[in-house]
């Protein structure tokens, strides 16, 4: 399997991204990223694993309200499965690509409450700190080694087994912010820099190291069982398959409903307004 991603990383890398550019297209994405425990359950636990038993539970509207994320998971790891069963190259990479994201979301813990962007505790814009402010200061060091994919019993369970956990550090996330925020000198809490020839105001480098350090490499922690859980949910959708030969695979084009969706997805996401909430 490593020969067929490594050639094709540039195709992973490049649409990695594409379920967040479906949000500015598709009334139905937004919901595929999170899961609002509290909205459902005051404890994860007490949430039915299975869809069917969800949907009869909750109903559709509540579940596309307050996020469906583990199950989408499952859902775009069967056709992935199908993908490698049909020796679709292109369906093979999209589908890799798709569940690589979901299941990135699936580690920030802030993708998993409703308290998603400190809204409800005074802590706006903690969402993009954690995920993607602290990486770029910080991620030149961290380790991502993370050793061999092993198979899949289920694959369900699996998500919901990182769900639990990612929703167990929401209150870390949070309480260690709120308590560093009383704390730090206010005037030294933010900089400014600028990107593409906008000022940017940001979290300063040693407030948001601060953080970091506080938190005791959750976020490597995160990003390395992200990492290994893609490669788990990509080697076992390849066993499910059959294992099938991954050398001279059959190249088929997009169906024609499927480019368009993809089409209209970049021309939205380049005009700028989301479907739905900020996530």
């Amino acid at each position: 399997m490593i020969g067929f991603y490594k050639k094709n990383i540039k195709y992973i890398t490049e649409h990695a991204v594409d379920p967040d550019k479906r949000r500015y297209a598709d009334t139905l994405e937004a919901p595929r990223h999170y899961l609002d425990v509290e909205n459902y359950e005051p404890c994860v636990d007490s949430i039915p694993e299975k869809w069917n038993d969800a949907l009869a539970k909750y109903g559709s509207k509540t579940l596309h309200a307050n996020g469906i994320l583990p199950w989408q998971i499952q859902r775009t790891y069967y056709s992935l499965i199908k993908a490698f069963k049909t020796r679709d190259s292109i369906k093979i990479l999209k589908y890799s690509a798709d569940l690589g994201h979901y299941i990135g979301d699936a580690h920030v813990p802030l993708h998993t409450t409703s308290n998603h962007n400190g809204q409800l505790t005074h802590q706006v814009g903690i969402h993009a700190f954690w995920e993607s402010r602290l990486p770029e200061l910080f991620s030149t060091n961290y380790n991502f080694i993370v050793g061999k994919a092993s198979y899949i019993e289920n694959p369900l369970k699996e998500a919901w087994k990182i769900i639990k956990h990612t929703h167990s550090l929401v209150d870390t996330v949070l309480t260690f912010e709120a308590k560093l925020n009383a704390s730090f000198p206010s005037d030294k809490k933010y900089s400014f820099s600028e990107r593409n020839n906008v000022v940017l105001k940001q979290y300063s480098s040693l407030y948001s190291k601060t953080y970091h350090d506080q938190m005791n490499h959750m976020v490597e922690k995160q990003m390395r069982s992200a990492i290994l859980e893609i490669g788990n949910f990509w080697f076992s959708a390849w066993v499910d398959a059959g294992q099938p030969e991954l050398k001279n695979l059959i190249k088929i084009e997009l169906e024609p409903e499927i480019k368009k969706e993809e089409s209209d997805a970049e021309r939205k996401y380049q005009q700028g307004v989301i479907i739905g909430r900020e996530i």
